[in-house]
């Protein structure tokens, strides 16, 4: 019965780590709510205060086991600022060629939105930080890299990547064609922010990617992000009545065919970088470089 829970190296066994974060975080998440309730506030969990509990959370796990914090991939200094820009330009550029795809196949065209200047754009960024701080402790903090240390690559990347599509189900939009297109993207999503963690071993670069994406797709070009359609961006997209496997419809990008194919090309490019992949490593598979 020991075996269940502890390992042959005396520790105890990832998958029960992992589920004592999530128990942990809930926990926290709780505690938090209860004590905006008793304050007389909304129990509502923002992006910052959902960070800050995530954050929480993995510092009890890694204390518990006598690792240092910065040790899930938070190492302050100018290395980690200059991935973590390299990460919000590649997440712009990302999002901003799956539009230009679109709109090449004559899926919308764009309006100027006025009022809306750099400092406009700018503020906006600050809670979409927060939102990839929270996700990315959520999904490629802990939990995903100790079943990347217990169990492989391979079950770190797919069990996180189902989690984090899951996750999404309850936004608006996620229904019919749209739901299966969204949950596929922000699937490979999952992975290829999985990558970015697994080559450079720090949370820089998917923090920078993540918040690169969602600021691009909702702040600067207007499309919904993963169904909030709040966004009042720098440009307005104007659909032209063509399919939403297409466009992404109300959603935004995240839910067409041409973001599932940029995204499975950045996976490949992920994959192939430096020749060599942790996956195939871990795998023991043969897979040309």
């Amino acid at each position: 019965m020991e075996r269940w829970f502890i390992s042959d190296q005396g520790t105890l066994r990832c998958g029960w780590k992992v589920l004592g974060f999530y128990l942990l975080l809930t926990a926290l998440v709780v505690a938090a709510a209860l004590g905006l309730y008793r304050l007389g506030r909304p129990p509502n969990m923002g992006p910052w205060l959902g960070a800050g509990l995530g954050a929480l959370a993995s510092l009890l796990c890694v204390r518990l086991e006598g690792r240092p914090f910065s040790g899930l991939g938070f190492r302050p200094g100018w290395r980690w600022l200059f991935e973590c820009l390299g990460g919000v330009l590649g997440g712009i550029l990302l999002i901003l060629a799956t539009a230009l795809v679109v709109r090449g196949l004559g899926g919308f065209h764009w309006e100027r939105t006025p009022g809306m200047g750099v400092r406009q754009l700018l503020i906006a960024g600050g809670p979409l930080l927060g939102v990839a701080f929270n996700e990315e402790l959520f999904a490629r903090g802990y939990p995903f890299q100790r079943l990347v240390e217990g169990a492989g690559p391979w079950v770190g990347q797919l069990a996180l990547a189902a989690l984090f599509a899951l996750m999404h189900w309850r936004n608006p939009g996620m229904h019919g064609a749209t739901k299966a297109w969204a949950t596929l993207n922000i699937g490979l999503a999952a992975i290829l922010l999985g990558f970015c963690y697994l080559r450079t071993r720090s949370l820089a670069l998917p923090i920078g990617l993540h918040l690169g994406w969602n600021w691009a797709q909702g702040s600067l070009l207007g499309f919904g992000v993963s169904g909030t359609t709040g966004f009042k961006g720098a440009w307005t997209p104007v659909f032209h009545g063509r399919p939403e496997w297409l466009t992404g419809g109300a959603f935004g990008l995240e839910a067409s065919l041409p973001c599932a194919l940029l995204c499975g090309a950045a996976i490949l490019g992920l994959w192939r970088w430096r020749g060599s992949s942790p996956l195939r490593r871990a795998s023991g598979v043969s897979m040309p470089a």
